[in-house]
């Protein structure tokens, strides 16, 4: 049963269409709200209903137009928070400016603890997020954070859809990925492999190129895991890579699908089977302009998250224990799914 004071799910312009299969799976109609500009470019929010007393949660995401989105989001927690809003939990599944976590050269800035500053300062109780690039981003906020795993769904994706997975070696595009990729290979039971970027060169436009530095994919199907993926140019030399080093078929499975400086054609024409990216970022577009893109929905798993956090509930639990508890279409019922199984709603 939920807590006296009810849910309150709010929503940005970054995507309402995420917001709105959450509300669907929690049984709750999404508040009221005008999120507007005005012709100077500055942001109006207006919240149409109450939200004194309650526990309100705001689903937006980091995607394409990042800094408006941004600012949405400040808006609207500002705004509950002079409301009277008893809690306001930021659900923010894909993180903006999670690459920007550490200080690599001089004069750099730290624009992820910038961000987990301004969250805190605009009223943020509470911050729930998917995939962090860099998981010490936790570490920026003073208020809790959960970095919920899309692993479930990628093993589920992989059992159920790609054929011969059991031959096949889970890749890391970079050292970065190598825990990522080794946790993965071990619930399936199969090898890994870890490819090194290089340039040919000593010159800072010297032609890039990859090489294997762990693992052999020959005649394997070759899955390679990653967080997020952008201009594509990590993903055009890894495929390329794996394809001459003699792969007998090629998925990508990436959390965040920004594609935000990539022609779709290009994915057309790499060796790759399928690119497979998750809903933290809005895809009907691309995947309009892209036969090779699958889209795995993660509203189930968002939707988990607040009514557990809502409860007092563990969140962990979605990820350490082997079975799952998974919001049912009307929002009272729960049903057991083991990890590795497709999440979808039940009626």
């Amino acid at each position: 049963m939920y807590h006296n004071n009810s849910i309150r799910i709010l929503t940005g312009n970054s995507h309402p269409e995420l917001a709105q299969a959450v509300t669907e799976r929690l049984n709750v109609p999404l508040v009221p709200c005008t999120v507007k500009k005005f012709s100077n470019g500055e942001i109006n929010v207006k919240i149409s209903e109450s939200v004194r007393d309650e526990d309100v949660f705001i689903i937006q995401s980091g995607c394409q137009d990042a800094n408006d989105n941004l600012m949405e989001l400040l808006i609207l927690i500002s705004a509950c928070k002079t409301a009277s809003a008893r809690r306001i939990t930021a659900v923010i599944p894909s993180f903006p400016y999670a690459r920007m976590d550490k200080k690599d050269k001089s004069r750099a800035p730290i624009t992820a603890k910038l961000v987990a500053n301004m969250l805190v300062v605009a009223g943020c109780d509470h911050v729930i997020t998917m995939d962090l690039h860099a998981s010490q981003i936790q570490g920026f906020f003073d208020i809790p954070v959960d970095n919920l795993f899309s692993e479930p769904l990628v093993l589920s994706y992989i059992k159920r859809s790609i054929e011969g997975w059991k031959n096949g070696i889970i890749v890391s595009p970079d050292a970065g990925g190598a825990k990522r990729v080794t946790a993965i290979a071990d619930k399936l039971g199969v090898e890994f492999a870890l490819i090194h970027r290089k340039r040919d060169g000593k010159e800072v436009d010297a032609p890039e190129r990859m090489e294997i530095l762990v693992g052999d994919v020959k005649d394997k199907v070759a899955i390679l895991v990653d967080d997020m993926i952008d201009t594509g140019a990590t993903l055009s030399l890894a495929t390329k890579t794996l394809h001459e080093k003699g792969a007998k078929a090629i998925y990508a499975l990436i959390t965040h699908g920004l594609l935000s400086e990539i022609n779709l054609s290009v994915i057309e024409r790499l060796p790759i089977d399928h690119l497979v990216v998750t809903n933290t970022i809005p895809q009907d577009k691309h995947k309009d302009g892209c036969s090779k893109l699958t889209v795995i929905d993660i509203s189930p798993t968002i939707a988990e998250s607040i009514r557990r956090t809502h409860n007092g509930e563990s969140i962990s639990l979605l990820f350490v224990f082997r079975k799952l508890w998974v919001i049912t279409a009307n929002a009272m019922d729960l049903t057991k799914m083991y990890i590795g199984e497709q999440f979808k709603v039940e009626s």
